[in-house]
């Protein structure tokens, strides 16, 4: 390959403003940045991000498409809002998926892969910012698409990180107004300790408490701010 067919190949690779638009944006929105309910109109957006209306148009649309914004013809567009019933469709369904997949690891994954899963088990997260909230929910999606992972089907693991993802607003939400350590690290250490004795029923119930508590814990304290956006 000659100089000028590397630079084009690598010009090609490089993001679009469509996409760095749609990046930039994304993480707003999931770490709540932009909170739920907040109003968005392109012209603002194109002058903030010093881009034309083009790639914001198209970045806007990609993130309708998601489901993080909602569009208003001639109004502009709006976060989409977080309700209860959001939360607890989510959870209910991870619930279902995660403890097949914690079923299935149970006999699946290796003692090395456990391991690593026991590591990730004791990330922690404190309000006195040990570990930041943008690190811990990434290190909490970590844990749980690796059993994920381990249950060796690809299809499952796929469904159960798109549902981590939709999660990632949840968390931002909650784990900036409670300190979730507690909660969190106890439950992940029971389920690996569940893994490691290859038992899945055993595996499937303690993945499935620890999704009830999670669900309950954040719905129990964004219900109790004052500030949150959460809408019943």
């Amino acid at each position: 390959m000659t100089k000028a067919q590397k630079a084009v190949g690598d010009r090609s690779k490089a993001p679009s403003l469509t996409d760095k638009a749609y990046a930039m944006l994304r993480e707003e929105i999931i770490t709540c940045a932009l909170r739920p309910g907040t109003d968005i109109g392109e012209q603002e957006l194109a002058a903030r991000l010093s881009m034309s209306k083009t790639p914001v148009r198209e970045a806007l649309a990609r993130l309708t498409l998601e489901g993080l914004l909602e569009a208003f013809p001639r109004r502009g567009y709006r976060v989409t809002p977080v309700t209860v019933k959001d939360i607890t469709d989510i959870f209910t369904v991870r619930k279902a998926l995660e403890g097949v997949a914690a079923e299935l690891a149970a006999v699946r994954m290796s003692d090395a892969e456990l391991d690593d899963l026991e590591a990730l088990s004791h990330e922690t997260y404190g309000q006195d910012k040990t570990l930041p909230v943008l690190e811990f929910v990434a290190a909490n999606n970590r844990f749980h698409a690796a059993i994920a992972k381990g249950a060796r089907v690809p299809r499952l693991h796929a469904l159960i990180t798109g549902y981590l993802e939709e999660c990632t607003r949840l968390f931002h939400m909650g784990a900036t107004i409670r300190d979730v350590t507690p909660e969190t690290q106890e439950d992940h250490i029971r389920i690996v300790a569940a893994l490691r004795t290859r038992d899945g029923a055993a595996a499937r119930e303690a993945i499935g408490l620890h999704t009830e508590n999670t669900r309950r814990g954040l719905l129990t304290a964004l219900i109790a701010d004052e500030t949150s956006t959460l809408e019943l």
